[in-house]
């Protein structure tokens, strides 16, 4: 599904109103977006590649999944709907926390989101969109950390900024120490 428009938010997440989703980035102004972390049954976290064509953080590594429930949707629904679109599969999905972030691209685009996070857990089949993804991989929390702190450029910046509140909450569903 091609989303046109999005859902503008206040700083509590209350809807004030929506835009052409292209429109909204070029102002930066806050809109409600969503991130989908999964990790398989042995804890590792699936990470994703984001496709050269996308319009800022091309070829970047990133969570699972992320984008913008529509106006009407809710979404944690626009979250498992966009889950099955770019990864091709769909997981029950528990909301971990949500966060606002601004960032400004060299490209003249602005992210400023309240950005919903959701997390799953799957094992099965992966069919990508390669529309929107480039390449996955699963890593172990030791390995993305390590990641992020030697090549922290190669990571979107929302990835980084959920990051250590995402392994909090992995570390009491893995009861890893």
């Amino acid at each position: 599904m091609e989303l046109r428009n999005v859902i503008l938010v206040d700083e509590q997440d209350k809807e004030v109103g929506t835009m052409e989703k292209m429109e909204t980035h070029q102002k930066g102004i806050l809109h409600r977006a969503f991130s989908v972390f999964v990790f398989n049954s042995k804890g590792e976290m699936l990470l994703q590649q984001r496709a050269l064509n996308k319009y800022h953080s091309a070829g970047l590594w990133t969570n699972s999944c992320c984008s913008h429930p529509g106006p009407g949707e809710v979404t944690a629904d626009a979250a498992a709907r966009r889950l099955q679109e770019e990864m091709g599969f769909t997981t029950p999905l528990e909301k971990l926390f949500d966060f606002v972030y601004r960032i400004e691209f060299n490209n003249g685009m602005t992210e400023h989101e309240f950005d919903h996070v959701y997390a799953g857990e799957y094992d099965g089949e992966i069919i990508l969109d390669r529309h929107e993804v480039m390449d996955y991989c699963f890593k172990n929390m030791v390995e993305v950390r390590n990641d992020l702190r030697e090549q922290p450029d190669k990571f979107t910046t929302w990835f980084k900024l959920a990051f250590p509140r995402v392994e909090a909450w992995w570390a009491g569903r893995y009861n890893y120490v």
